[in-house]
C-alpha cells in the first residue's frame, strides 16, 4: 500500500472577509474538498524572528535540512524493512512516532516546547535538530552494521555446516588422524580436493602429472555426496602452490581443514552462541530502528514547521496573521488537489501570478520567482506556489 501524501499549506488571513484564522483554515479545507483528501489545523509556534537576510539564508539552511531528515527517515525505514524481511504488516506496525501511526502524529501535530523552546533563535533550534537527526543515523547505522556482520558470519558458519563438500566444514567428515599434518613431515604435505562427481575418472587419471613430484597412487577417498568426492593428495612441499593452482584450473576445489580443538563438538558450540548473538543484536537493532523512525520523523516534521514560519513571514510580513493547515490524500488525487489550491490562492501571487485562457493559474517566470526559489521558498515540485506549500510523503 502505497504512503499516504500530505500537503503544508499557509495562507493569510485575508483570503476571507473576516481575517480570522478559522475562517482561513476553513477556506483550505473547502478549496480542498472532502472528495481530494482531508484537512486539519497545523499548529506552528510564532518563533523569534531576525533581519531579512537571516531570514532569507534560515530558509535556504532549512531547505537543504529537510531534505537530509527525509533520507535519513528513509534509510531508517529501508533498515527496517531489511530486518523483517520485507513484512508489510511487521513493518507498519514498527514505524510509529511515539506509539502512534505517523499520520495521527501528523494530524495532532505539536511543537515539543521541552526540548525545542520557541523563544530561542531560529538557528540555533535548527542547529539542535539537525545534531539529533544526525545522532539518529549514525546510531542506527552503526547497530545495523553490527547486525549485518553477524548476521553474515552466521549465514557462512551454517553454509559450512549444511552445504555440499566443496563448502561445509570438514571438521565432522574428515578423521584428522587419517592425514598429515603439515608438521608431521619436512618434505611432503596432504592436500584435500573437492572433485565435482562427474569428473571422479578423470581426476583419477591425471592428479599424479598435475604437477612434479606428486606421490604416486597416494590419493584417497574420504568422503562423498550427491555432488563431490573428497580427496587426500600428497604431494612434495615445494611444488604444493603449482598443485593447487592445476586443481583450480581443472574446476576441481581445494579445502583446508583447520585443526582445532575439540573437533565437532567445539564448532557445533560456536554455531549455538552466533545464533545467540544473532538473536539478541537482532532485537537490539529492531528497538533501535522503531525508536530511531520516530525521532527521525519527528525532527523533520519539526524542521518543516521552521519552514513554514520563515516562509510565511518572508511571503506575508508582519503582523503575522495566516493560517497552516495539514492536507492528507494520496498520490492518485494529490494533483487535482493541489490544482485547486493554485486556483483558489493565485490572487496571493500578485502580477507573478496569471491566468490562461482557460482561468487556470499561470506562472510567470520572472526573476523574482527564481530569486524565491534559489532561497529555498516553496516545495512543491512544480517550483514557485503563490501561497505557502509543502508536499512530502513519509518512507
Amino acid at each position: 500500500m502505497p504512503p499516504p501524501t500530505f500537503f503544508l499549506v499557509s495562507v493569510p488571513n485575508s483570503v476571507t472577509g473576516t481575517g480570522d484564522r478559522d475562517d482561513a483554515l476553513a477556506v483550505i479545507r473547502d478549496t480542498i474538498g472532502t472528495e481530494q483528501g482531508t484537512t486539519v489545523s497545523f499548529a506552528v509556534p510564532e518563533f523569534k524572528i531576525g533581519t531579512l537576510d537571516a531570514l532569507i539564508q534560515q530558509a535556504d539552511d532549512l531547505a537543504k535540512l529537510e531534505a537530509g531528515c527525509k533520507s535519513v527517515v528513509e534509510k531508517v525505514a529501508d533498515s527496517l524493512r531489511s530486518l523483517l524481511d520485507g513484512d508489510e504488516e511487521k513493518i507498519q506496525e514498527q514505524k510509529v512516532v511515539n506509539d502512534r501511526p505517523v499520520g495521527n502524529y501528523l494530524q495532532s501535530f505539536q511543537w515539543n516546547k521541552v526540548k525545542y523552546r520557541a523563544d530561542k533563535p531560529i538557528a540555533e533550534l535548527a542547529d539542535l535538530l539537525q545534531k539529533e537527526v544526525a545522532a539518529v543515523d549514525n546510531d542506527v547505522k552503526a547497530k545495523f552494521s553490527q547486525y549485518n556482520s553477524t548476521r553474515s558470519t552466521l549465514v557462512a558458519l551454517q553454509r559450512s555446516h549444511t552445504g555440499n563438500l566443496s563448502q561445509k566444514s570438514l571438521t565432522a567428515v574428515v578423521n584428522p588422524e587419517r592425514l598429515l599434518k603439515p608438521e608431521d613431515s619436512e618434505y611432503l604435505q596432504q592436500h584435500l580436493i573437492a572433485v565435482p562427481a562427474q569428473l571422479a575418472k578423470e581426476f583419477y587419471k591425471s592428479y599424479e602429472t598435475l604437477a612434479p613430484m606428486v606421490v604416486p597412487r597416494s590419493a584417497q577417498l574420504l568422503a562423498k555426496d550427491d555432488e563431490f568426492h573428497l580427496f587426500a593428495v600428497t604431494t612434495f612441499k615445494k611444488h604444493s602452490a603449482e598443485f593447487v593452482h592445476k586443481c583450480r584450473e581443472h574446476r576441481w576445489t581445494p579445502r583446508e581443514l583447520k585443526f582445532t580443538d575439540g573437533g565437532q563438538q567445539a564448532e557445533e558450540e560456536e554455531l549455538r552462541k552466533l545464533e545467540k548473538e544473532e538473536r539478541r543484536i537482532w532485537g537490539e537493532s529492531l528497538r533501535l530502528g522503531r525508536a530511531g523512525y520516530s525521532d527521525a520523523v519527528m525532527g523533520w516534521i519539526h524542521i518543516l514547521a521552521l519552514r513554514v514560519f520563515v516562509e510565511t513571514v518572508l511571503r506575508y510580513g508582519l503582523p503575522l496573521e495566516y493560517a497552516c493547515g495539514l492536507v492528507k490524500t494520496d498520490a492518485k488525487r494529490s494533483k487535482k488537489a493541489k490544482a485547486e489550491l493554485d486556483k483558489r490562492f493565485a490572487e496571493l501571487g500578485g502580477n507573478a501570478v496569471s491566468k490562461d485562457k482557460k482561468g487556470r493559474p499561470k506562472v510567470d517566470d520572472s526573476a523574482m520567482q527564481q530569486e524565491m526559489a534559489g532561497a529555498g521558498l516553496g516545495g512543491g515540485d512544480t517550483g514557485y506556489e503563490p501561497y505557502v506549500f509543502y508536499e512530502f510523503e513519509i518512507a
